[in-house]
């Protein structure tokens, strides 16, 4: 279920990301789209490094063990 979750949100951050890089090449860097769309992708960034975080934290991801 985790690696799910972290295989939509990192698409979601690559979407965000593209999705900026095109409102920003359409409306020439003077619309607000552009913005929004990057902070999706902080945002979406956030959530997964707080994702791997807790899961690291209550053993549902592991360290390597030699």
């Amino acid at each position: 279920m985790v690696k799910l979750l972290v295989v939509v949100l990192l698409f979601g951050i690559i979407f965000s990301l593209f999705s900026g890089l095109y409102w920003l090449y359409r409306e020439r860097g003077a619309g607000e789209r552009t913005v929004r769309m990057l902070t999706w992708r902080i945002g979406l960034s956030i959530c997964l490094f707080l994702l791997l975080l807790l899961a690291f934290r209550s053993g549902v991801i592991t360290g390597y063990s030699q």
